[in-house]
C-alpha cells in the first residue's frame, strides 16, 4: 500500500491513469499530475484526489488498472485529501441514523441545537 498522501508515483502506466482525470471538469485548467495524491492503493485500484489550482475544486476518483485495461470513477468534491480519509475510515450510517436525522430536521427545531449535539 502506497502511504497516504503521498504523490502519484511518475511511472509511464500512472501517468496513463492519470489522462481520465486530467483536467477540472469545472474550469477546464489542467492538473499537474505531480500534484495529484494517492489516499489508498490496493489491488491494482488506486483512490486519488486531485485538487484545482485555478478554482480550487477538487475530484476524488478511483483508478483501476485490470487485465482488460483502466477504468476510473470519479466526483467533483470540496472535500481536501484528509477529510476524504476521516470519512473513508468512519463508520457507516444506519437506517436508523438516516431515519433519525430526517425527524430531527423535519420537526420544528433549531437546527443550530441539532449541529451542536
Amino acid at each position: 500500500m502506497a502511504n497516504p498522501g503521498s504523490n502519484y508515483q511518475n511511472s509511464s502506466s500512472s501517468l496513463d491513469n492519470l489522462r481520465l482525470i486530467s483536467y477540472c471538469p469545472l474550469c477546464n485548467a489542467h492538473y499537474n499530475p505531480t500534484e495529484a495524491k494517492i489516499l489508498e492503493q490496493k489491488d491494482g485500484a488506486h483512490l486519488i484526489h486531485v485538487e484545482c489550482g485555478n478554482c480550487r475544486s477538487s475530484i476524488v476518483a478511483v483508478v483501476i488498472t485490470g487485465s482488460i485495461g483502466v477504468s476510473s470513477v470519479g466526483l467533483i468534491t470540496d472535500l481536501t485529501s484528509q477529510d476524504v480519509m476521516r470519512f473513508k475510515n468512519s463508520e457507516s450510517l444506519s437506517e436508523d441514523d438516516v431515519i433519525e436525522a430526517y425527524q430531527a430536521l423535519t420537526s420544528n427545531s433549531d437546527l443550530s441545537v441539532l449541529l451542536r449535539d
